[in-house]
């Protein structure tokens, strides 16, 4: 697993360097000293695993999560426990309280390598239950066109109709499959099979004209096989 480590306490970053290199598994790619710096590592797409404190000046570790739609697999590191709720909603794979064991850090380590063999072994569903105002409504992946942002809400765009939920563009993309699904402006989330057309940084798709913003502009012509526009 080629890991990434992000820690601002010099003394915690060497010893988790040591445990890293003691494992033939794992594999050190990179380091940051804070969660801005570490942004652009992760977006790479050669993480596995991320090692992450959480108390860090500017951007703290959960909020680091809480921004990334798309995370590898994560251990986080902390001398507080009173965290350990909020990761656990974050599905992260352990919770390293400092200063640990190596016996310790073994066991997270193996733990997040099991993270990793069930994400490959099982492959995206065809359908999620998103919560609406009274229920969980079932939604078949297929017939979503795209997610729009609305506020507090996000309104769900299938072809016969049209569901609101409260849950964020940050949940909805933790559980929608990166092959099927992109994000393309602050406010609009597609479904790559449903587009028919993109001109001029407008995506058609059904009726509906869809603006691709600057922030997701490169990524998402990654994502269609055309680098620039």
């Amino acid at each position: 697993m080629r890991c990434l480590l992000v820690e601002d306490e010099p003394l915690a970053m060497a010893r988790l360097r040591e445990y890293v290199q003691r494992v033939p598994f794992l594999t050190l790619i990179g380091e940051a000293d804070n969660g801005l710096d570490a942004i652009p590592m992760i977006r790479k797409d050669n993480v596995d695993l991320l090692f992450l404190d959480i108390e860090m000046d500017g951007l703290t570790g959960l909020q680091l999560l809480e921004a990334l739609p798309n995370r590898p697999v994560v251990i986080l590191t902390t001398a507080y426990d009173q965290y350990a709720l909020r990761a656990f909603d974050l599905q992260v794979a352990d919770y390293l309280l400092k200063p640990y064991t190596f016996e310790r850090f073994l066991q997270a380590v193996t733990r997040a390598g099991q993270f990793t063999d069930n994400r490959s072994h099982h492959p995206d569903s065809s359908f999620l239950f998103v919560k609406t105002e009274y229920r969980l409504q079932r939604i078949s992946l297929d017939d979503i066109l795209y997610i729009e942002g609305m506020r507090d809400y996000r309104r769900i765009h299938l072809h016969s109709e049209k569901i609101m939920t409260l849950e964020t563009f940050t949940e909805l993309e933790q559980r929608l499959p990166q092959r099927q699904f992109c994000r393309v402006h602050k406010s609009f989330l597609v479904s790559l099979d449903k587009i028919e057309s993109v001109e001029r940084d407008r995506i058609k798709i059904h009726q509906a004209i869809l603006p691709i913003s600057d922030s997701y502009r490169v990524k998402f012509y990654e994502r269609i096989g055309r680098v620039g526009k």
